[in-house]
């Protein structure tokens, strides 16, 4: 097996976190050490944490076992069977099974029997269950038979298990094969010939499919701890492995029917989520996987553990109830709502606005309305509400007295939130009434502050552009310039007419009236004009890559986005030095950067420039 991950779980450092690995590790160390009385709230302590741990599991029953106590052995393994489906701790409770049963005669026997079947129904499509398979099939030839009738039973059970077993691509199946044509020559070659021919090409396939699928389960660590996400490397890589291993189960390679198909890719979401069980998208993917095949109830209770295993996962929570809502369980999706809105105070607005949204397909306008009304009384209520409910109303409703009125109401609250302004402006705009923009936007304007305005001066600038003639948009131009200028400390260039203004004026969306090549360089000016007055050094001159992103970024307030081309990256010249073969000790540590004679703004005098990475 690879080596045990180090790493910290989910990267709150060493000290408070729960997650640490390398601490859990020492404890499971000090665990093997102690009695099972003191070692039992040891393991109780991790396992709390690492639900899906096996070999901690395998640890804490061990420890029972060696001491005889069957009745906490068999509780331990009850509580975690079904949720580790690892072949070594499954076959810890096989032995477990076997020796309590061992001189129990028949009933002893039949008992287990029983524990097999239980075990290969639930890991007999591991890749490494192949010598359980085995076993199980040696366990059965090993049951007495006194009469014909008894023998014949036991031949035909055996022969069932062996005809299963080589369907399964297991990291056994050849020597399961040769041992079943062994078996059913013993037993009559007439009758083997046609089992054996028949079964030929199924055994062919799952060997085939074995190769395939070790090349996936190679890639996963099968001793990792479950760690809610860090986005370590290896981490990262986990992940992608096993969503390879999923896809190429998924795709049943071995045509084997729908019900055993589906068997196998739940046995590897169940054994995917035993490493993975703080990642909110395998949850997800395994809910939709069930919804996907007609299985909805199993969706649920899929979507059901999730929440049990990562309880915060808002995101899962509106998946939840979305899935109950297309299905028609509404009041499931309500609950699921009202947990959200009863649970998480930081993001009240949001789960408002879903509820609302949900309450209005639901049951209709007046309980949307009504709900508004109450939820518009929280003191965390935010103006995003307020815009939700007003958008609702025009665009669902087809109310716009009633969005007005909405909007009119958050006015008294948010009027010092440029987004609010911003939003009613659309609103406004959407309606066509021109002169409430401009309204709204002098009200708004006379009581924000100069460094909160910026936003809200562009878009009454954007809104003159499109509604108001050249006069009134050269005087917005102008104000705009003006009320910025107590932001800037160059107030003289601040407050001057440049080129900038015209490019912005004249350009739609992504059409400009001007090239790329005249974009980097009208940035270049604005920036170089705003430092004019300044002593500025020769690298943060040359060094235009910063200078260029900030200046495109701000080369209208009016502009936000320039075409990718405007975005030049150029070297990093404060940490070039002159190429000298002397000073290269170590050539495969540098990245030489020759540039053709002549050629660049980077050469000079035919030297070449060494870039240190």
């Amino acid at each position: 097996m690879p080596e045990e991950n180090s790493g910290g779980g989910a990267g709150h450092g060493d000290g408070g976190d729960i997650y640490n690995v390398r601490a859990a590790e020492i404890l499971a160390n000090e665990a093997l050490l102690l009695p099972i009385n003191e070692a039992a709230p040891i393991y109780e302590k991790l396992l709390a944490t690492f639900p899906t741990a096996a070999k901690y599991w395998k640890q804490y029953v061990e420890a029972y076992m060696a001491t005889n106590n069957h009745e906490a052995t068999k509780q331990i393994f009850s509580r975690c069977l079904l949720n580790c489906l690892h072949i070594s701790l499954w076959r810890c409770y096989i032995n477990f099974i076997r020796r309590i049963n061992d001189k129990r005669g028949s009933e002893g026997l039949d008992e287990t029997k029983k524990a097999f079947d239980f075990m290969l129904n639930y890991v007999g499509n591991d890749a490494a269950s192949g010598p359980v398979w085995m076993e199980y099939i040696n366990f059965l030839k090993s049951m007495p038979a006194v009469t014909p009738h008894e023998e014949s039973h036991r031949m035909t059970t055996v022969r069932k298990v062996y005809q299963k077993a080589i369907l399964v691509p297991t990291n056994h199946v050849e020597q399961l094969w040769k041992d079943y044509e062994n078996f059913e020559n013993s037993v009559s070659r007439t009758l083997a010939k046609g089992l054996l021919s028949e079964y030929q090409p199924k055994f062919n396939s799952a060997k085939a499919v074995y190769r395939e699928r070790k090349k996936f389960i190679d890639d996963i660590d099968w001793n990792v701890l479950a760690t809610p996400p860090t986005g370590s490397y290896k981490e990262e890589q986990q992940c992608m492995a096993w969503k390879r291993l999923l896809v190429f189960e998924k795709g049943n390679p071995q045509r084997i029917d729908a019900t055993t198909a589906n068997r196998r890719v739940t046995f590897t979401y169940e054994q995917c989520l035993m490493y993975l069980y703080h990642h909110p998208d395998i949850w997800y993917d395994y809910a939709m996987w069930h919804a996907k095949n007609g299985s909805m109830d199993s969706a649920s209770k899929i979507f059901q553990r999730a929440l049990k295993a990562i309880p915060d996962s808002e995101v899962l929570k509106y998946a939840f109830a979305e899935m109950e809502e297309s299905r028609g369980a509404i009041q499931t999706a309500k609950t699921i709502y009202e947990s959200l809105l009863g649970e998480n105070a930081s993001v009240t607005s949001l789960a408002n606005i879903q509820f609302i949204r949900f309450l209005r397909r639901t049951e209709g306008i007046e309980a949307a309305r009504k709900y508004f009304l109450d939820a518009r009384k929280s003191p965390s209520c935010t103006y995003h509400l307020y815009v939700a409910y007003a958008t609702m109303a025009f665009c669902v409703d087809k109310d716009a007295k009633v969005a007005q009125s909405v909007f009119e109401a958050g006015l008294k609250r948010f009027m010092h939130e440029p987004g609010y302004i911003l939003e009613y402006a659309d609103f406004l705009c959407r309606l066509n009434d021109d002169r409430n923009v401009r309204a709204l936007f002098e009200r708004a304007l006379s009581l924000l502050p100069p460094e909160e305005s910026t936003e809200v001066w562009r878009r009454f600038a954007q809104f003159e552009q499109i509604y108001g003639d050249l006069s009134s948009m050269l005087k917005v131009e102008q104000r705009r310039k003006e009320a910025l200028s107590r932001t800037s400390e160059d107030v003289l260039s601040a407050s001057e007419n440049t080129l900038h203004d015209i490019v912005s004026r004249y350009s739609y969306m992504d059409l400009w009236p001007c090239s790329s090549k005249e974009l980097d360089y009208l940035a270049r000016q604005e920036w170089l004009s705003k430092n004019i007055f300044k002593k500025v050094d020769k690298s943060a001159m040359l060094n235009s890559s910063s200078m260029l992103d900030k200046g495109a970024a701000g080369f209208s307030a009016s502009a936000r986005l320039l075409p990718q081309s405007a975005k030049v990256v150029r070297p990093e010249t404060s940490q070039m030095i002159i190429y000298d073969p002397r000073q290269m000790k170590d050539i495969s540590s540098h990245f030489i950067c020759s540039l053709g004679r002549g050629r660049g703004r980077g050469w000079e005098r035919g030297r070449r420039i060494q870039f240190v990475v």
